[in-house]
């Protein structure tokens, strides 16, 4: 199915569970997501029971089980989380386990409720167009028999036309074909804003094309067992649509071997990282002179697309190896290549043999993960993934309160505001430089919940059969991917939405400069309608913090207000910067997060963003905190539980990355997450501050208490 290019850049909380996203949990074509399975949690305010109503708790009562074996100043993530992850272990059919994965526990289980009642609907001719298509939708999807009995028909016809390839144009005509079917090989395209012209939406080709996650997976000796295991997945793949056990192996090391290539040609995650390496703008003949044999100006002509002046073609060195690889790789190995990554991106909607291979590579070998998710949940991961935010809309009417979005604003308002003081105080910044950067903050566009009225998604062109779960997926990725290429050509939209509102996170965009919080995020321990000023801003005034420092991180700086990429920094200023970031840095170069391995360390180059994003977050939003209570005095000096307002804040600030993740799974993250491990996250940046040393009387000498070179302020 189509992986959809939503934008090149997008920076969140955490890592996705549906797209580009922050919390520490992932969802990647090279990994799929664990599964969402939990026994109930320890009752505590942060892990209510999955499928549980959640009851607005007065401040008194969101109490923190803390471990006193542990001190705050020295161990603070397991001062506060220890007790909850040795209470909450990680389920079987889970990779990670934690906040995020409690709360995406419940929005399943929500969504799960919405969907079982539009099947009903949709057998009942009741409920509306957009309920009868997400009924018909999940009904396929639980239908085992059927898809079963069809085993891999749905895709024998792409299988013959494979076979069917006898020369480099037929296969450039086949990739072609596919792409304007929903299907995509080889590259990633789809619709962003031009980087320099940000009002404008332009087509943006990337790299893609891999089975392992990075091209390191691919060369380097330490990786040579997951090597063997790929191999393997490979072979099994191609020998469940009835290829000779011999064969398979063989066309299983061609595929290798061409991946292998492809993986040279790429670039690392830390490379991608920059918007340099994200933007390459060319027009339709310069990209056919880096790829004289693969025609560009054909290819968006069977996509149906007015490409304009030009596009984006972000890695050239990529797209000049695979055309290379076109007419340089015999066509038996092109045609194994494409079997394989047809089958391996089709069989989750296959018959059993081919989800469960698929797992016992990308589930159990690369995150160790012990068992698959129910079927429900793995159904209502693709009706994400087909019509998410079709889903969101009947999400929000029955589970998103008014008043949670009129708290959550107010609570954007002040954080906002806090930044702005930040910029205006910076002692290391010349006038010059805050000018502009406050002209940026100026044009910061908060989004809460979900869509404005109107705004909503049409899906009234995509038709959906009851009973044909790979042909609905099929229409919906050939639908999903019309759409967003559709926009190529307009104007930017800042309003549209790339986060669904049952999804568990959020994110900041610099080519819109828009930050984002769905609505499922808006809830505990993140966010309490009625809870105490302290844990608000220390959960959801943190999260608010993180995506509005995004726009001043390490490439999120390099973007202006209205989303160019232009360079507003003077020279000093900019050094200045870089002497802080090169600081944190070493700083969480210096963190490894995996016990008994000491060798693997945190990539802080990598984890660059999202660690300025933390670093900043958290001071904004302590700044945004006492603004508050200076309003309310009452309450600054209420203790609640024993604990001060400093105190609760911060210990909200870690309680939310709460959790565990198996060493297979936590190996992968330092390796592809550009979010450091959750209990990390949950010290690293209250450690850079005084604030925090002060609120738990920390000694010079303790890990929690920076100070000198080793104190980090950015923002």
């Amino acid at each position: 199915m189509h992986k959809h290019l939503l934008t090149p850049i997008a920076l969140a909380i955490g890592a996705a569970l549906a797209v580009s996203g922050c919390s520490n949990d992932h969802q990647n074509s090279s990994a799929p997501a664990a599964a969402s399975t939990a026994p109930a949690p320890a009752q505590t305010a942060s892990a209510p029971a999955p499928g549980s109503t959640v009851a607005i708790m007065p401040a008194q009562s969101i109490a923190f089980d803390l471990d006193d074996q542990y001190n705050p100043c020295n161990d603070f993530a397991d001062y506060v989380n220890a007790k909850w992850n040795k209470a909450n272990p990680i389920p079987a059919d889970q990779a990670s386990w934690g906040a995020f994965g409690i709360l995406h526990e419940r929005s399943m289980q929500q969504q799960k409720q919405i969907l079982e009642a539009a099947v009903q609907d949709a057998k009942d001719h009741k409920g509306n167009e957009l309920e009868q298509k997400l009924g018909n939708l999940y009904a396929a999807g639980l239908d085992t028999a059927a898809i079963d009995k069809l085993g891999y028909d749905p895709i024998k016809p792409q299988l013959a036309a494979i076979e069917a390839l006898k020369t480099p144009a037929d296969i450039a005509g086949f990739i072609n074909t596919s792409y304007d079917n929903g299907d995509s090989y080889v590259f990633n395209f789809g619709s962003s804003a031009d980087y320099k012209d940000a009002t404008k939406q332009i087509g943006y080709v990337f790299q893609d094309g891999l089975g392992l996650p990075t091209r390191d997976y691919y060369l380097s000796p330490k990786y040579k067992d997951i090597r063997d295991a790929y191999l393997k997945y490979i072979a099994k793949s191609l020998e469940l649509v009835g290829t000779p056990e011999a064969d398979a192996k063989k066309q299983a090391g061609e595929v290798m071997k061409l991946e292998t290539e492809l993986a040279k040609a790429s670039l690392a995650p830390v490379e991608l990282r920059d918007p340099k390496n994200q933007y390459h703008f060319v027009t339709v003949a310069e990209a056919d002179k880096i790829s004289p044999h693969f025609s560009w100006d054909k290819f968006f002509k069977a996509q149906g697309v007015d490409i304009g002046r030009g596009f984006s073609l972000s890695q050239p060195k990529f797209v000049a190896e695979f055309d290379k690889l076109l007419v340089k790789a015999p066509i038996s190995q092109w045609q194994a290549y494409l079997k394989f990554h047809l089958i391996s991106s089709a069989s989750p909607a296959l018959s059993q043999p081919f989800q469960d291979n698929q797992f016992d590579f990308y589930g159990k070998t690369l995150q160790g993960q012990l068992e698959q998710k129910a079927r429900w949940k793995r159904v209502i991961g693709a009706v994400n993934g087909a019509m998410g935010m079709g889903l969101g809309e009947l999400y929000v009417a029955k589970y998103f309160p008014p008043e949670s979005k009129q708290r959550a604003e107010e609570l954007v308002t002040n954080v906002r505001a806090a930044l702005k003081e930040h910029i205006e105080n910076l002692d290391w910044m010349s006038a010059e430089t805050k000018k502009k950067a406050l002209e940026k903050w100026a044009l910061f566009l908060p989004k809460i919940g979900y869509p404005d009225k109107g705004e909503w998604r049409d899906w009234s062109g995509l038709t959906i059969q009851p009973d044909q779960w790979y042909a609905n997926l099929e229409a919906a990725s050939k639908y999903n991917y019309h759409y967003d290429i559709g926009k190529i050509g307009k104007a930017t939209d800042r309003k549209e939405w790339h986060m669904t509102p049952q999804t568990i996170n959020a994110y900041y965009q610099p080519s819109t400069n828009t930050i984002n919080f769905p609505a499922a995020i808006l809830q505990p321990p993140f966010f309490y309608a009625k809870g105490d000023d302290a844990v608000n801003y220390g959960g959801i005034g943190f999260v608010i913090g993180h995506e509005s420092s995004h726009g001043f991180d390490d490439q999120g700086s390099k973007f202006d207000g209205h989303g160019n990429l232009v360079d507003w920094w003077t020279p000093q200023d900019k050094k200045a910067f870089d002497e802080r970031t090169a600081a944190l840095v070493k700083q969480y170069d210096s963190y490894a997060p995996i016990p008994g391995k000491p060798d693997l360390h945190v990539n802080g180059k990598l984890t660059l963003g999202e660690d300025i994003g933390d670093l900043g977050g958290l001071n904004i939003a302590y700044t945004a905190l006492q603004t508050a209570l200076k309003q309310n005095p009452k309450e600054a000096d209420q203790k609640i539980d024993g604990m001060t307002q400093d105190q609760r804040f911060f210990l909200n600030s870690a309680r939310v990355w709460e959790g565990t993740a198996r060493d297979k799974t936590a190996e992968l993250y330092l390796n592809v997450d550009p979010h450091a491990p959750a209990k990390i996250r949950a010290f690293a940046s209250a450690a850079n501050m005084p604030q925090f040393a002060q609120a738990f009387q920390c000694k010079p000498g303790d890990k929690m208490m920076h100070q000198g070179d080793k104190l980090v302020k950015i923002w």
